[in-house]
């Protein structure tokens, strides 16, 4: 069932949101060569502490036969896609780091994501960020009262794969905001099966999950963490947003209404 929300709800959202983005721009300034994925996991538990907030994913479990999730926020290095558990792993100055944060507070949800580019990565590494990041605007562009989900599937896949990219298919978005996960889906590839309306008072949280090569995707022996099958790098950019008549309201924006982490222009 989708749930739509009123004007009170979302900006309930909208201030969960706001964390989301605060702690996603603190880890993007710790996010540097030497420093730990568990470096960056402390950072966003500073945040989380500083509003009183609760972490969306730490002990989440989707399905019986899943171990809870361990972690605050779930970061994925280079061909890790989504779900990376924070570690003792060294940021070296040639990766991509990608962080998704789900935030918790006075009964509502907001999530987000982004993928930091280190100094020395590769050109291709760069291009790929910068093109998930594109899409990720294309497809809330997309959104729109009266349109349907396929429309912003659409836009995402139909730009990703003009670029030369692919869209991971294991993986979607998802309504959001009272729960983590909501109904719709919200797949980055045309599903007709999955084609719900798009309404006024809807938040969806839309996340391209983009890979250089294949979408083939891995899941390793965590449990958690979802690996390119092909060892390709991969790019993950995310907001939450509402829908309101022809426009969309980003709901994970900072407080002054600025993006919390913007990659490298590749031109």
């Amino acid at each position: 069932m989708i749930i739509t929300k009123s004007s009170e709800q979302i900006e309930g959202i909208r201030k969960a949101g706001a964390i989301v983005a605060e702690i996603i721009a603190s880890m993007a300034k710790q996010a540097k060569p030497g420093n730990t994925t568990i470096m960056l996991q402390d950072v966003a538990k500073t945040v989380f502490d500083k509003y009183g907030a609760k972490s969306a994913f730490l002990g989440y479990r989707p399905g019986r036969t899943m171990p809870a999730y361990p972690a605050y926020v779930c970061i994925s290095v280079n061909d890790e896609i989504v779900h990376g558990i924070p570690s003792s792993r060294k940021i070296t100055s040639h990766d991509i780091v990608s962080v998704d944060v789900g935030v918790r507070y006075k009964g509502f949800i907001g999530d987000a994501a982004a993928t930091y580019v280190m100094p020395d990565a590769p050109k291709s590494a760069k291009r790929l960020a910068w093109i998930t990041y594109l899409a990720l605007h294309r497809g809330i562009a997309a959104a729109k009262n009266g349109g349907k989900v396929s429309d912003i599937s659409f836009a995402v896949q139909s730009f990703v794969e003009e670029n030369g990219y692919s869209v991971v298919r294991d993986l979607v978005g998802h309504g959001v905001g009272i729960q983590l996960h909501e109904d719709p889906q919200v797949p980055n590839f045309v599903d007709k099966t999955h084609d719900a309306p798009l309404k006024n008072g809807m938040t969806i949280a839309i996340e391209p999950m983009v890979c250089e090569n294949g979408y083939a995707t891995v899941t390793t022996a965590d449990g958690w963490t979802v690996k390119t099958d092909d060892g390709g790098l991969s790019a993950h950019f995310e907001h939450s947003i509402a829908i309101i008549g022809e426009k969309q309201k980003i709901l994970t924006l900072l407080s002054d209404g600025s993006e919390p982490y913007v990659p490298p222009k590749f031109l």
